[in-house]
């Protein structure tokens, strides 16, 4: 049978702690040995115990190893450094790159685009066939039509809103002179005594010789009356023209 796997975890026994430490600390050492001989390598060992004691292999010199470790992980964390500076400016020159082209993009439209209404004001002609040309008026035919359609209806719209304006006007003007009419026939009702036996109004403030006249469907008249008999003796004094007589 062969051996069974263990589990590598710390072991709890002392004793068997400290058997099986020496045990594979003697192995990793004659290990490092061998490997450095077989391979041309040069290896250095550093074991410290649970005790605090120190076991060391190197194949040259432990100090040099050391030195050379040393060095190794300097230019080693350099050169990580340095990779990822030059990661950053590439990244930084990559979206300088799209900036640029985004720019130089927006510029030729733009340029195009100016062109293009110089084209329609009918500038910088030359270096057009005549096929672009006729597609150029055609255009031009097709925008100027709009145009007009676009004014069209804006009279249109305008010449319906007066409308709608001079009827609401003159809908306010009828009210107003029916509200009027209203009100000059309250006060004419108002103004007017009772009526006669005749179908006439006789004004009651009139003096003894005017009356007025009025038929309610005829305009306002005014007639002198006769003047009535006087009971009351006639004065004495008399002027020296004669007495005044109407007839």
């Amino acid at each position: 049978m062969g051996r069974g796997k263990i589990v590598i975890r710390r072991i709890d026994d002392t004793t068997s702690r400290q058997v099986t430490f020496s045990k594979r600390r003697n192995g990793l050492l004659k290990k490092a040995k061998e490997l450095g001989i077989l391979c041309d390598a040069e290896v250095g060992v550093i074991i410290y115990s649970s005790t605090n004691k120190l076991y060391d292999f190197a194949t040259t010199n432990m100090k040099s190893i050391i030195e050379r470790y040393n060095k190794s992980k300097e230019e080693h964390h350099q050169l990580a450094n340095s990779s990822s500076e030059v990661k950053f400016w590439q990244r930084e020159a990559a979206m300088l790159r799209q900036q640029l082209q985004n720019l130089q993009e927006n510029h030729r439209i733009d340029s195009q685009e100016h062109v293009c209404s110089r084209q329609m004001m009918g500038e910088e002609l030359s270096g057009l066939s005549v096929k672009e040309l006729q597609t150029m008026e055609t255009q031009l035919e097709m925008s100027l039509r709009g145009v007009r359609m676009k004014k069209d209806q804006m009279f249109m719209d305008e010449i319906q809103e007066l409308s709608q304006k001079g009827n609401l006007l003159h809908q306010e003007n009828v009210e107003l002179v029916n509200l009027a009419r209203q009100e000059n026939m309250e006060l004419c009702k108002k103004g007017f005594g009772t009526r006669d036996p005749n179908g006439a109004k006789r004004n009651g403030f009139l003096s003894n010789n005017l009356s007025l006249v009025e038929d309610l469907h005829a305009p306002v008249q005014l007639q002198l009356c006769q003047p009535q008999q006087s009971n009351h003796e006639t004065p004495t004094r008399a002027t020296k023209l004669g007495r005044l007589q109407l007839p």
